[in-house]
């Protein structure tokens, strides 16, 4: 019997080699675009975040000057003999140096020279409402009889004017005052306590200005982009960092012509002669400030993003401008040379004009 032997036939299917290396090659280029993609839009994104990171942060920073600058010279309420116009002053034993109301310390013209602000004023509740010494020496030889010391707090800084000279000092007394009070009896509402009386005649006037603040802006002392260690920008407040990536500050002087008329005729930088330490005269001709803040996206780009600014007038600065200048008004210059890389980051810069109004409310006694 013959045998039947039926071969089957297997129809085989799959990729071949080269089927599997062209999809391959597709994948990977697919895997390019993706990702070329992905990296233009993730650096678009960066910037995008970090430009408004730096427009935060420069607000902030502006907002944080500004508002501290319209405190600037409080307490030091206009009178008849404003502690404005001392030009002889004694400081005792305070820790006080120095009452002007805001002081510019200009940065020079160095790259990356930054300019620093200064700003006094009082916390006293009263406003540093003067009172007249009507008596000295009762109960005490350090104690002032005036007409009422309820403006007054234990720990105030005081201030005796008499014409043009000034003592300041601290109040020490009564207990009526002290916080928290002890009340006398009767109520001690008459006298004040002095940790020193020099100066103190009676006709003259002792004002209690609280406690006296003194509030430095600059950016960090200590940057240098070239150095890690030091490499990290930002506004410092009284010796603590405050805001990051602020890179620069630039601020200027609005002068009248004559301190009791309130029309600023000019805008003067914080050098020279003249304006580096102004005298009394001239300080009290101070009636607003003119400030940039000058704030940086952090993001490192690949390349050049920023390119030198020129002003109005034709002077080329490595950075960007401040605000316009004039041939009567020249604008301060912003040099971030000090950074090889400056030209690859972002700025943003913010500025604003900031009226003294404790300086303006003294016009007609200055």
């Amino acid at each position: 019997m013959k045998s039947n032997k039926q071969h089957l036939h297997i129809n085989q299917a799959g990729f071949s080699l080269v089927e599997i290396l062209v999809g391959l090659v597709i994948g990977l280029l697919a895997t390019l675009v993706i990702m070329q993609v992905f990296s233009v839009f993730e650096g678009q994104k960066r910037t995008t975040t970090g430009t408004a990171d730096a427009q935060t942060n420069g607000s902030i920073a502006l907002y944080s000057i500004a508002n501290e600058l319209q405190m600037a010279g409080y307490s030091l309420l206009p009178s008849t003999d404003s502690p404005l116009e001392c030009t002889t002053l004694a400081f005792g034993a305070t820790g006080i140096s120095d009452i002007s109301p805001v002081t510019i310390t200009d940065g020079g013209a160095a790259a990356g020279a930054s300019d620093s602000i200064v700003i006094r004023y009082g916390n006293t509740s009263s406003g540093g409402v003067p009172s007249l010494i009507t008596a000295t020496g009762l109960p005490g030889p350090l104690d002032v009889t005036i007409d009422n010391n309820l403006g007054c707090r234990v720990d105030d800084i005081a201030m005796i004017v008499n014409g043009s000279t000034c003592n300041l000092t601290r109040v020490t007394g009564p207990t009526d005052i002290a916080n928290p009070p002890v009340v006398s009896a009767p109520p001690n509402l008459n006298t004040v306590s002095l940790q020193s009386a020099a100066g103190a005649l009676v006709g003259s006037n002792v004002s209690c200005l609280g406690a006296w603040n003194v509030t430095l802006f600059r950016v960090n002392p200590n940057y240098d982009p070239t150095v890690p260690a030091n490499s990290q920008a930002y506004l410092e407040r009284s010796g603590a960092p405050s805001v990051a990536d602020i890179v620069n500050i630039q601020a200027q002087y609005g002068i009248s012509a004559i301190a009791n008329s309130n029309q600023i005729t000019q805008w003067v930088n914080a050098s020279g002669a003249t304006w580096a330490v102004p005298t009394v005269a001239d300080r009290n001709r101070i009636k607003a400030i003119h400030i940039a803040v000058v704030a940086r996206n952090g993001l490192l780009e690949k390349d050049n993003v920023t390119s030198a600014c020129t002003t109005a007038k034709g002077t080329v600065s490595n950075g960007p401008c401040a605000w316009d200048d004039t041939n009567v008004d020249a604008a301060p210059a912003i040099d971030l040379s000090n950074d090889p890389d400056w030209q690859r980051y972002r700025y943003r810069v913010f500025e604003t004009i900031i009226p003294l109004r404790n300086m303006i409310w003294s016009k007609d006694t200055l």
